[in-house]
């Protein structure tokens, strides 16, 4: 897995990537009770707003890590939210993506640098 200084992880799967957020972030956020996907099929850049999620805290924007193209979304968490905050580096995943250049995924954290990363 790979990591984002916004608390993203990052996890290859064939030729797709699953992108959801780390426990960190989640613990952050407190309890969630709403989660807006993107739409699939929808092109975004690196560091575009691709989701919303809102908590009992704040509401946050999860924003691209790479570029690519929405090839699903975890409709799950739109019927229960709370999934973030029960297993956020499993079930609880956001969206998949088709990467143009896989090679990117090489600019982003390990699990060890993300950790420090924490402090």
């Amino acid at each position: 897995m790979k990591y984002t200084e916004e608390h993203e992880w990052l996890r290859v799967e064939g030729d797709v990537v699953v992108v959801g957020i780390t426990e960190h972030a989640a613990e952050q956020l407190g309890d969630v009770v709403f989660v807006e996907l993107p739409e699939v099929e929808a092109v975004v850049a690196k560091g575009d707003e691709v989701c919303v999620i809102e908590s009992v805290k704040a509401a946050s924007d999860i924003l691209a890590p790479v570029d690519g193209e929405i090839t699903e979304v975890n409709e799950a968490l739109v019927d229960n939210p709370g999934l973030v905050n029960e297993d956020p580096l499993g079930d609880a995943w956001f969206f998949k993506m088709k990467l143009d250049d896989m090679s990117v995924l090489d600019d982003l954290m390990t699990e060890d640098e993300y950790k420090d990363f924490l402090g």
